[in-house]
C-alpha cells in the first residue's frame, strides 16, 4: 500500500468486501449504486479545526506544536487535550518528532495570538490538558489567525483548511477530518435520493489518528462528544423497522451511533460522549456496513473493522490493498466492508470503557462553535 500524498479523489478507489466474503474492486464512482431502496446511510457532519499550534514553551523558551486533541470540558471551548512535540513541522515524520521541553502544571504557553496554561498532565509527558486564556470568542478568533490543520509527512505540502473539510462539513469541531466522508460528493447524494436511499448526518468530534509514540497510540480513540438530532434517530428506527442497512460513513459515525444504541439498538437523539473502544468482540446493535478509509493492522482504525468481519477475512482484504496498490490515510482510497453474521462463539461483551477524559460533570449540551463563529 502506498501512503496519498496529496487531496486527489479524481481517480480514487473503492474495495467492496460483502458479508459472505466476496470482494470487488471498483471505481469510488461505483458508491452510488451499491445500495437499495430503504438503505440508510450516515455520515459526519463535523468540520475540521485549525487544531495545530505553533509557539514557544515560555519557561524554556524552547518551540513546541501542540496538537489539539479531545475536548476536555464540554461547555467550555477554552480547554482541551492535547499533545506536544518539540521543534519541527508536519514534514518530520511523528514517529520522529522531538519531544516537547519538559512540562509541568501551571506551565505558559505562546502560540501566535493565544496564551495558554498547562493545568495537568495525563499519565504521559506528550498528553496534557490545556487551558487557553481568554473567552470563547477570543479563543476561536485566535484559532482561526493561527491553527493550521494538523497533518502527517506523508503529505508534504502544506494543507489548507478548506482541504480537511468534506462536501457536507458543518460546524468546526472534529480535530482531525472525518476523512471517510471523502468518498461523498452531490452526485452520489442525488443518485442515492434516485434510488431512495436515505441519507443522514450527526455530528462526532473526531480526534487525532496518530501521536507518534507507540504507547501513547495504544490510547485513542479518545472520549469523543457527539450530538444526533431527533431526525437522525428517528431516520435510524425507520430503517430498523423495515430490515433496511444502516451504513455508516467512517468510523467516528460508528463510534456514535453505537454509543447511543439502546440494548434493543434504538438510537437516542441527543448530545452525548462515546468513550472506549470498538474492537474485536464488540456487539454491534445499530450499524451493518462501514464505508471508510484503507486502514493498517495495529491502528486504532483498523481495531474497529474487527467488530465487522473476522481476522481471516480482514488478512485476505488487507492483502489486496496491498497488492492492488490501494492508497492508505486520509486522502486515500476507500473500503466499504459489511458487517459478517455473527459467530457466536466470539466473545460478546463490550470492550470495557476507559476513564473519561472529559469533564462528564457538565452538562453535554452545550453550544458547539459554528463555521461564522470561528472563521467570521
Amino acid at each position: 500500500m502506498i501512503a496519498a500524498d496529496r487531496p486527489d479523489r479524481r481517480s480514487a478507489r473503492l474495495f467492496v468486501v460483502e458479508a459472505d466474503g466476496t470482494m470487488r474492486d471498483l471505481s469510488r464512482a461505483g458508491l452510488a449504486t451499491l445500495f437499495d431502496p430503504g438503505d440508510l446511510v450516515v455520515a459526519n457532519d463535523a468540520a475540521t479545526l485549525p487544531a495545530s499550534l505553533h509557539g514557544t514553551h515560555v519557561p524554556s523558551d524552547e518551540a513546541i506544536e501542540i496538537r489539539l486533541a479531545g475536548w476536555r470540558s464540554l461547555p467550555d471551548p477554552t480547554r482541551f487535550v492535547a499533545i506536544a512535540f518539540g521543534a519541527g513541522d508536519h514534514r518530520t515524520r511523528t514517529e520522529d518528532r522531538l519531544p516537547p521541553p519538559p512540562l509541568s502544571p501551571g506551565d505558559r504557553l505562546r502560540l501566535g495570538p493565544l496564551e495558554a496554561f498547562v493545568e495537568r498532565l495525563l499519565d504521559h509527558p506528550r498528553l496534557l490538558e490545556l487551558r487557553f486564556q481568554g473567552n470563547r470568542a477570543a479563543v476561536l478568533a485566535g484559532l482561526a489567525r493561527h491553527g493550521r490543520p494538523i497533518q502527517y509527512a506523508h503529505v508534504p505540502e502544506p494543507l489548507a483548511l478548506w482541504d480537511v473539510w468534506t462536501k457536507i462539513a458543518a460546524g468546526p469541531v472534529a480535530f482531525e477530518a472525518p476523512s471517510a466522508g471523502f468518498a461523498l460528493d452531490w452526485r452520489t447524494l442525488q443518485a442515492w435520493r434516485r434510488r431512495d436511499v436515505s441519507f443522514a448526518t450527526l455530528t462526532h468530534a473526531a480526534g487525532v489518528s496518530s501521536t507518534g509514540d507507540p504507547a501513547l497510540d495504544l490510547r485513542p480513540p479518545f472520549d469523543e462528544p457527539y450530538r444526533i438530532s431527533e431526525r437522525a434517530a428517528a431516520q435510524v428506527a425507520r430503517a430498523k423497522l423495515r430490515g433496511s442497512r444502516i451504513i455508516a460513513i467512517g468510523t467516528s459515525v460508528v463510534r456514535a451511533l453505537e454509543a447511543a444504541a439502546n440494548p434493543d439498538g434504538k438510537v437516542r437523539a441527543g448530545n452525548g460522549i462515546a468513550t472506549g473502544r470498538i474492537a474485536r468482540g464488540t456487539p454491534l446493535r445499530v450499524v451493518d456496513a462501514i464505508l471508510t478509509g484503507v486502514h493498517q493492522p495495529g491502528e486504532s482504525h483498523f481495531e474497529l473493522l474487527r467488530a465487522f468481519a473476522d481476522d481471516s477475512l480482514l488478512a485476505k482484504a488487507s492483502a489486496s490493498f496491498a497488492e492492488h496498490r490501494y492508497r492508505t490515510h486520509e486522502f486515500g482510497d476507500s473500503l466499504l466492508l459489511n458487517r459478517q453474521p455473527l459467530d457466536q462463539s466470539r466473545e460478546q461483551n463490550r470492550v470495557l470503557e476507559t476513564k473519561p477524559l472529559l469533564d462528564a460533570s457538565h452538562d453535554v449540551g452545550f453550544p458547539w462553535p459554528s463555521k461564522n463563529e470561528v472563521f467570521d
